[in-house]
C-alpha cells in the first residue's frame, strides 16, 4: 500500500488555522495558558486523587473539536452546495447527532490531569432534508466504540475499537428513483489510535485508524487522521459570574485508502460558553460554530460520493 501523496493535503486549510491562531493569540505566550484538560473542560473533578476511580466523571483526552464523527450531541443547518449528495444543490439539510461517553474506569496520575481511561461511547447521526414537505430522513450512522486515552502532561492518546452501521431513510427510498435506491451495506469495525500533543492555546493531533470486518468487501481499510485546534482561555463575551464565551476554531482532515487519498477537510469556528472557572463540579460545555466540510461524504450511505456543505450548529459535550 502506497502513502498518500502529500501534494493531496489541504495545505490551505492548515496554514488558515495557523494564521488564525497567531492572530487572535497577540503578544501572550501560547505555552503559558494553562494546562489543557482544564482548557478543553474534559470535565475531571479538582480534588480527584490519585488511583483508580470507578465510573468516573469526564476523560483524559480531549475530543475533537471539528472531526464530524465525534460523539456528542449537535444540531446544524448546512447547506449542500455540490450536489453530488443525496440532494439538490444549495439544497438545505439538517444533520443532527445525539452521542455521549460514559467512564468505566480510571486510574489517576499524581499530577492533576494524568491518568488511564476505559469508557464507552456511544453515538447516532441522522441527516434530514429540509426541503422536502416531511423533512425526509436520508441518512443514519450508529456508532458505538471503547475508547482507552491516555495522558501525561501536554501528551495524550486515545485507542479505541468501535462499530459502526449505516442505514438509508425510509422516506428517502419511496421517493427517490430506482438508480438512486440502491442501499449500500455499510457496516465495519475498526482500531483507530491518535497521539495529541498540547502547546498552550494550540493543539496538535494525528494518527489514524484500519477497518476491519468490512462490508461491502472491497472497502479499502486505511484511514489517516489530523487537526489542529485553537482555544485561547480568555473569555470574549464576559458573563460575569455566570462565566462566558471564548473563541474557538479548529480543523480536522482525513484522507483514506477508499478515496485515493483526496482528503476531506471540516473546520468549525465560533463561540464556546464555559461556566465561571473553579465551579465544581466542572459544567458541560456548549457552543455556536460556523462549520464548513468539503470531501468524501461523511454520511455512511454516501460516502462514495464527494459534498461540499457550509452552515452553523449548536454543539453540545465535553468538548
Amino acid at each position: 500500500m502506497d502513502p498518500p501523496p502529500m501534494s493531496l493535503i489541504p495545505r490551505h486549510a492548515a496554514l488558515g488555522s495557523f494564521a488564525t491562531a497567531i492572530l487572535l493569540s497577540g503578544p501572550v505566550s501560547l505555552l503559558a495558558q494553562g494546562s489543557f484538560p482544564d482548557r478543553c473542560g474534559t470535565g475531571l473533578p479538582a480534588n480527584e486523587k490519585a488511583g483508580y476511580t470507578p465510573l468516573p466523571r469526564g476523560d483524559v483526552f480531549c475530543p475533537l473539536v471539528a472531526d464530524p464523527k465525534a460523539p456528542h450531541s449537535f444540531v446544524s443547518l448546512l447547506q449542500e452546495r455540490s450536489g453530488s449528495g443525496p440532494v439538490q444543490p444549495n439544497s438545505n439539510l439538517a444533520s443532527v447527532g445525539i452521542g455521549d461517553m460514559f467512564g468505566l474506569g480510571r486510574w489517576s496520575g499524581s499530577r492533576p490531569g494524568d491518568g488511564v481511561q476505559l469508557s464507552l461511547s456511544a453515538a447516532v447521526f441522522a441527516q434530514f432534508d429540509l426541503e422536502a414537505p416531511s423533512y425526509d430522513l436520508l441518512n443514519a450512522d450508529y456508532v458505538i466504540g471503547i475508547p482507552l486515552t491516555i495522558r501525561r502532561g501536554r501528551g495524550s492518546m486515545r485507542v479505541r475499537v468501535y462499530h459502526q452501521s449505516s442505514h438509508l431513510g425510509d422516506e428517502y427510498l419511496l421517493r427517490e428513483p430506482p438508480a438512486r435506491r440502491d442501499r449500500e451495506n455499510l457496516s465495519f469495525e475498526s482500531v483507530e489510535a491518535l497521539l495529541s500533543l498540547d502547546a498552550g492555546a494550540l493543539r496538535f493531533y494525528g494518527g489514524g485508524e484500519r477497518l476491519i470486518n468490512r462490508d461491502p468487501a472491497d472497502l479499502a481499510g486505511t484511514i489517516v487522521h489530523g487537526g489542529v485546534e485553537f482555544r485561547p482561555m480568555t473569555w470574549i463575551v464576559p458573563l460575569g459570574g455566570l462565566g462566558g464565551f471564548r473563541f474557538l476554531a479548529a480543523t480536522d482532515v482525513k484522507t483514506s485508502e477508499e478515496h485515493d487519498w483526496k482528503p476531506s477537510v471540516s473546520a468549525r469556528a465560533g463561540l464556546e460558553y464555559d461556566r465561571a472557572r473553579g465551579t465544581q463540579p466542572p459544567g458541560r460545555r456548549w457552543g455556536i460554530f460556523a462549520e464548513y466540510y468539503e470531501g468524501p461524504s461523511p454520511y455512511g450511505q454516501f460516502f462514495r460520493e464527494r459534498v461540499q456543505y457550509a452552515g452553523v450548529g449548536v454543539h453540545f459535550g465535553g468538548f
